[in-house]
């Protein structure tokens, strides 16, 4: 028996490469699956820097609150939240630091501002990130007080 060689040379020539439109279609159901994905990861990426605001809000709260059961008062002052990392002469009873990572900055990179007495929690005090903004006001603002941005 006798095996056809010509067939066998032409089969063996041929190369493994992909033509222009075999390319040009992965590209376009690439293109595809983009356009569905990377909208719906886009928001996630700024839902999580938000909820990581509130988290640092609820836990220099939590602080607040320890130094205040300690000393009897609230830090006040714009550099208040200074004296929960850093003890103040006037604090006696101080128990800290009460942040132990020291004061973090918001998930866009700036500081929180610290009011008390609070203007927004009448007889405390107020927290708030200023957003991916980085200005305060506006809608972006994530604080410890009651607000459509809050619930």
């Amino acid at each position: 028996m006798k095996l056809n060689t010509s067939k066998k040379r032409n089969l063996g020539t041929r190369q493994g490469a992909f033509t222009l439109v075999e390319m040009l279609l992965v590209l376009v159901i690439l293109a595809a699956l983009a356009a569905v994905v990377v909208p719906k990861f886009a928001g996630r990426s700024q839902q999580a820097k938000e909820t990581a605001a509130r988290s640092q809000i609820a836990n220099i709260e939590i602080a607040l609150d320890m130094f205040e059961t300690d000393n009897g008062y609230y830090p006040s002052g714009s550099d208040g939240l200074e004296e929960l990392v850093e003890q103040p002469s006037n604090a006696t009873s101080w128990q800290g630091p009460y942040l132990k990572k020291g004061i973090p900055l918001d998930p866009w990179g700036n500081g929180y501002v610290y009011e008390y007495p609070g203007k927004q929690n009448n007889g405390g005090y107020d927290i708030l990130s200023m957003g991916p903004d980085g200005r305060v006001g506006g809608t972006d603002d994530i604080t410890n007080w009651d607000n459509t941005r809050n619930n």
